[in-house]
């Protein structure tokens, strides 16, 4: 199963709440998940598949040591991934935080802040063969 997309931008949830790209607080004892997120997306743009970033978000969330990685990481990765896991499209990015998400062609992931330019160039098609798919909303109609 491939887990990415490629060549695909997904825009703001219709029912996004803020205008402008914000980064996600962080909780009293550590960082969120959309925290985490966007902690890597931003220090590594291009630098992760979704796939490759969901398990290091949830290494990262779930605290797992180093020590247990190298123990067990094969086991741990296997696990994570017999599971069905959301795709982005359901990430508090891009649903509450104000933040479109770029694959490439190779599937790796950058976010553009809905207020930019270039936020708006994805959605008018000024990238040429780029999908566009509408992140999921926050509530039901």
């Amino acid at each position: 199963m491939d887990w990415n997309y490629y060549d695909t931008f997904i825009t703001v949830a219709a029912d996004c709440p803020v205008e402008t790209g914000t980064k996600p607080p962080d909780k009293k004892d550590g960082k969120t998940k959309p925290g985490i997120e966007f902690e890597l997306i931003t220090n590594h743009p291009y630098g992760y598949t979704q796939k490759e970033l969901l398990y290091e978000v949830h290494i990262r969330h779930k605290n797992i040591p180093e020590a247990q990685l190298a123990e067990r990481g094969k086991q741990i990765r296997d696990e994570f991934y017999m599971k069905p896991q959301p795709c982005l499209r359901a990430s508090m990015l891009p649903k509450k935080y104000g933040w479109g998400i770029h694959f490439n062609a190779k599937g790796q992931i950058a976010i553009v802040p809905v207020e930019s330019p270039d936020y708006r160039r994805f959605v008018e098609g000024a990238y040429g063969n780029v999908k566009l798919l509408a992140a999921m909303r926050n509530k039901r109609r």
